[in-house]
């Protein structure tokens, strides 16, 4: 069950670290939802790397681990995107 809590947790970050850091992002809502699902990805393999926990179970700590990752994820497509256009 792990891939889809990601993916579940993915949806709900994306919209949460957009509502983070605010602002114009190229390609919308579809980006920012791809964002938060590879944010999920990316939080999920910090925790478990770093022992802080994973994204398998519906909780807080979960959660913020994927808000996390799709933060700093959206940074870092921001500096890119903002970099070509």
């Amino acid at each position: 069950m792990g891939a889809l809590t990601w993916i579940i947790f993915g949806l709900l970050a994306g919209a949460l670290a957009k509502f983070i850091i605010p602002g114009k992002d190229p390609g919308g809502c579809v980006v920012t939802t791809i964002i938060g699902i590879v944010g999920a990805f990316i939080g999920g393999w910090l925790g478990t790397m770093f022992g802080w926990g994973t994204v398998n179970d519906f909780n807080i700590k979960s959660m913020a681990l994927a808000v996390g990752g799709a933060v700093i994820l959206l940074l870092i497509f921001r500096l890119i995107a903002g970099r070509k256009g």
